[in-house]
Parts: structure tokens; C-alpha cells; sequence
């Protein structure tokens, strides 16, 4: 296994997976995967980054949101990245991302509703994710006509890889996800903000499953709850969860 460049920088993302061929790497929130037209005035890029690290090129195979932490897939050349990009497309590699919504929905629910592909793209094509409710908790804080503000922590598998599908998929299901600027609920945004000291949007690319291109054998991947994370925990009374095994949530959902 190559060895990090700089393991102790303190920009280097953690390794959760590397061989020679690719590796997954823990992005934090807050940090964009690579350049785009969004990037305005940003000159700090995930993939920039991992080309200093690792010593070589890197190429996305795919990619996370600015403001969502967890599992990036990345080749380390164009090749490998774009077998990997074809899974992505094929349906073939396994998600679970940790989201916390508003609301207490059921213990199990699948939205499916079709999704543009975002500014400039108006089509719009079909869309699925499938939800977990993993933990509920209730603060003593008035929203929205209630007496309480009500919070659950999901595990989030999106079947199709639409433009922000998990976000909007649970604005569509009233169950909006914590901390979003764009598809969340404000009011519950602030709650998050005042009570429990959430300053960031709560979604997290906690697994992924794939098989590796060059040895055909599978590969799962977990990046664990970051610290802010934990802190969420512990204020809510929720047990950090255990990673998942994807076929316990597929089932009957």
C-alpha cells in the first residue's frame, strides 16, 4: 500500500480504504470535492488535496455535496474512475448515508418521486430512496404549532443518484433534513442551531459497498460519525449506531 505523502498535515483527508488502483477518503463538510461553477472565489479542493497526498493523479468517481461529510470514491486514473462512475450509474454499489430530519416519520419509508437534474437541467427522471428510521428524540421547544420540536436520525439509501435526491426527497416527504439552507425547514433550522448547536447541514456518507474493478471482490467501506457527530448524540441521547449490513435495511422498506 502506497504511504500518505504528509499523514500528519493537518489538510490530508483520512484514508478509509487504499490499494492500488483507488482509494475512499473521509471528506469533511464544509469542504467542495473539486472545482465547478459554484466554486466562487473557493481555492480548496477535496481533489487537490488528494492529489498532494497521495503523490499522484486522482480522479472523482463521483461525487458529495460541499456541505455532506463521509465516503468519496476516487481512481487513480481516468480509467478506473470511470469503471467506477459506470457502477455509480449501473446501480451496482451500495450507499447508506446518516441523515437527521424533522419530524418522527415511520420506521420505514420510500419516497419516489422523479427529480430534475437541477439548474439548466428541467427533465426530469426517476428518482428513489429508501429510509430507516434509526433513533427519534423530542425537545421541549414550541415549532410550527406544536408544543415540542421533534427530531430522527435515518439511515438514507438512495437507489437512483439524482441532483441533492436524499435532501429533496425528504423536503418532498415533510420530513425536511436538518441544517439544509436550500430544501430545509428554517424554523427547525434554528432550533438545531440554538438548542443543539448544529451549524451544518446533517447528512453523512456513512458506507459504501462496490466491487473492486481490478479483483472483483467486494468492497465495504464505513466512515464513522464525525465529532460534531457525536456531539448530536450524546445532546439527544441516541447510541452512536452500529454500521449496517445494507441487505438489513433493503428489505421490506
Amino acid at each position: 500500500m502506497r504511504q500518505v505523502a504528509e499523514p500528519d498535515a493537518p489538510w490530508a483527508l483520512p484514508v478509509l480504504h487504499e490499494d492500488a488502483v483507488l482509494a475512499v477518503v473521509d471528506k469533511p463538510a464544509g469542504l467542495m470535492a473539486h472545482a465547478s461553477p459554484m466554486a466562487r472565489g473557493e481555492s480548496d479542493f477535496a481533489l487537490d488535496r488528494l492529489r498532494r497526498q497521495f503523490g499522484r493523479d486522482v480522479v472523482l468517481a463521483h461525487r458529495l455535496d460541499r456541505a455532506t461529510s463521509g465516503c468519496l470514491l476516487v481512481g487513480f486514473d481516468r480509467a478506473v474512475a470511470a469503471e467506477l462512475g459506470r457502477a455509480f450509474m449501473s446501480r451496482t454499489v451500495d450507499k447508506t448515508y446518516l441523515a437527521v430530519c424533522r419530524g418522527w416519520p415511520e420506521a420505514r419509508f420510500t419516497v419516489d418521486h422523479p427529480l430534475d437534474g437541477g439548474p439548466g437541467k428541467p427533465e426530469k427522471k426517476p428518482a428513489l430512496t429508501r429510509f430507516v428510521r434509526l433513533a427519534t428524540a423530542e425537545l421541549p421547544v414550541p415549532s410550527g404549532g406544536f408544543e415540542t420540536s421533534r427530531f430522527a436520525l435515518l439511515a438514507c439509501m438512495p437507489e437512483t443518484g439524482r441532483w441533492r435526491q436524499i435532501r429533496r426527497h425528504l423536503k418532498h416527504a415533510m420530513h425536511h433534513l436538518v441544517g439544509d439552507s436550500s430544501h430545509g425547514d428554517g424554523r427547525r433550522n434554528r432550533i438545531a442551531r440554538m438548542e443543539l448547536g448544529v451549524h451544518r447541514m446533517l447528512l453523512h456518507a456513512w458506507t459504501l459497498g462496490f466491487v473492486h474493478p481490478s479483483s472483483g471482490e467486494r468492497v465495504e467501506v464505513v466512515a464513522p460519525p464525525d465529532a460534531e457527530w457525536m456531539r448530536l448524540f450524546a445532546r439527544l441521547g441516541w447510541a452512536p449506531p452500529l454500521p449496517p449490513q445494507v441487505t438489513a435495511f433493503t428489505g421490506g422498506a
